[in-house]
């Protein structure tokens, strides 16, 4: 009962301690920041009947030749309410294609079948999160804590045609998700001086239940300049991880998906 007590009053004492704080130098009462993502990929596209009697993956840059180096645009805001509370809010979107043509032979049962096939290989993916964060601490360094929603859509399409000793068959095969799912997220900022400081942002991505399940997690490590009171600039290096599932009648199709790689922002501070 004591260590009850005492460990609820070292509590109230930090909450006061917090709530009489002055807001931290590492935070700006509102950002906004337009950049890029300089993104490497790799992604699975894969198709399963659920009891796991047959399966089936391909990957798009191996198979079809998708360039797995891309620019893709990004967008963060930040608002500080008060001192120590405010919101987050993210946004970038992933967009890749690319058409092949190739020819093979395979031998089977003895005799040898002559495959042509053209491609065209489609994969888009955005993403965009809101948050309510907390920040603990008021001096050179602050610990973050945020909870809120995020959307993300998912689709990849599959056409073309496929042929087999003379004989062409068609298809055209789509696939694609989109759902809310709650986010948590966690951040540390740290300020050197009034014009360099550093930060680390980790999040994840939660969903489970129903015909769409999934996860996603990604963590960005960065450095930011900030010459003049109003403008910034920030260059980060971003790991992000998505992994999404999706139930239909008869089979069960996923997408797995890796984008590493630097990012760049110029950012109006008020």
């Amino acid at each position: 009962m004591h260590l009850r007590l005492l460990a609820a009053c070292i509590l109230f004492g930090a909450c006061l301690s917090v709530a009489h704080a002055q807001q931290s130098p590492t935070l700006d009462r509102l950002d906004i920041g337009i950049g890029g993502y300089y993104a490497t990929s790799d992604t699975t596209v894969g198709a399963s009947i659920p009891e796991g009697f047959a399966a089936a993956s391909i990957n798009l840059e191996d198979d079809l030749g998708l360039d797995n180096r891309g620019l893709s645009a990004r967008i963060r805001a930040d608002v500080l309410i008060g001192d120590h509370q405010g919101l987050s809010f993210d946004y970038y979107r992933y967009d890749r294609d690319n058409a092949q043509t190739w020819q093979r032979s395979i031998d089977w049962q003895g005799t040898t079948h002559h495959l042509q096939a053209k491609l065209d290989g489609k994969l888009a993916f955005a993403f965009g999160s809101v948050a309510w964060r907390w920040w603990f601490g008021s001096a050179d360094n602050v610990i973050g804590l945020g909870l809120g929603a995020s959307h993300y859509r998912a689709s990849a399409s599959l056409v073309g045609s496929l042929q087999v000793d003379g004989e062409t068959r068609d298809f055209d095969e789509h696939t694609g998700a989109g759902a809310w799912a709650p986010l948590l997220q966690l951040g540390w900022r740290h300020m050197f001086d009034p014009q360099w400081r550093m930060y680390f942002s980790g999040a994840g991505v939660f969903k489970n239940g129903g015909k769409l399940q999934g996860h996603i997690y990604n963590a960005s490590l960065g450095v930011e300049w900030l010459p003049t009171r109003r403008l910034g600039f920030a260059v980060e290096y971003g790991i992000n991880s998505i992994h999404i599932k999706q139930s239909h009648e008869h089979y069960r199709d996923s997408l797995d998906l890796e984008l590493n790689g630097p990012s760049a922002f110029v950012y109006l501070r008020f």
